[in-house]
C-alpha cells in the first residue's frame, strides 16, 4: 500500500492533472477544491433518514457529477474535454426543482436558513454551491470553462434552495421568515 502523504505539497504547491505544479491557492485549485467541499457536505446530506429514495439517488448522482466537474477543472489543458456532464443533467435538476416547487406554497418573504436539520444542511450545500460557482466564474476569466459547468452549478444552488423548502414543508416544519 502506498503512503497517503507524499510530502510534495509541503512547500505550498500541488499537482494538477498532467503533473503541472501550482500554488495551493491557485484559482483553479480554489475552484475544484470548493467543488470537493460541496461534495463532502452532500455526503452528510445523503445520510439523512428523512430523505426520500428518489432524492437520495439524485444526491448520489449529483455527487458523481461533481467528481466529473472536479476532474475537468483540475485539468489545465486548453483542449480538456468535459465528460460525464451534459445539458441533460441540467435538465434533470430543473425537472426535480419543478416537481418540488409544485408542492410548495408561495413564498411570502425572505426565508431564514434552517427550519430543520435536513433543510439547514441543504442551505449549507446551497451556499457552498454558490461559492463554487463564483470560483469557477473567476477561473473562466483566465481559462476555458465549459458553460455546462456554470449552468449546472447555478441550477444546483436553486435545487438546494427548493430542496430545503420542500423538506420543511413535507415534514411539517415551519419555514422561518426574515423579520427585516
Amino acid at each position: 500500500m502506498t503512503k497517503i502523504y507524499t510530502m510534495t505539497g509541503d512547500n505550498g504547491t500541488t499537482a494538477l492533472v498532467g503533473g503541472t505544479r501550482v500554488n495551493k491557492d491557485d484559482v483553479r485549485v480554489e475552484a475544484y477544491g470548493t467543488i470537493d467541499e460541496l461534495n463532502a457536505y452532500m455526503g452528510l446530506l445523503a445520510h439523512n433518514t428523512k430523505i426520500e429514495k428518489v432524492d437520495h439517488q439524485l444526491i448520489v448522482k449529483i455527487q458523481n457529477k461533481l467528481f466529473n466537474i472536479g476532474a475537468y477543472l483540475a485539468n489545465p489543458r486548453v483542449d480538456a474535454q468535459l465528460t460525464g456532464l451534459s445539458a441533460a443533467d441540467v435538465a434533470l435538476l430543473e425537472q426535480r426543482i419543478d416537481f418540488m416547487q409544485a408542492e410548495l406554497p408561495p413564498m411570502t418573504g425572505f426565508l431564514l436558513p434552517g427550519g430543520s436539520r435536513l433543510s439547514a444542511l441543504c442551505d449549507i450545500c446551497r451556499t457552498v454551491a454558490r461559492r463554487a460557482e463564483r470560483r469557477v466564474v473567476t477561473l473562466s476569466h483566465s481559462a476555458k470553462v465549459d458553460p455546462t459547468v456554470l449552468q449546472y452549478l447555478n441550477r444546483l444552488s436553486d435545487f438546494f434552495f427548493t430542496f430545503a423548502r420542500y423538506n420543511n414543508v413535507t415534514n411539517q416544519v415551519e419555514e422561518l421568515l426574515w423579520e427585516g
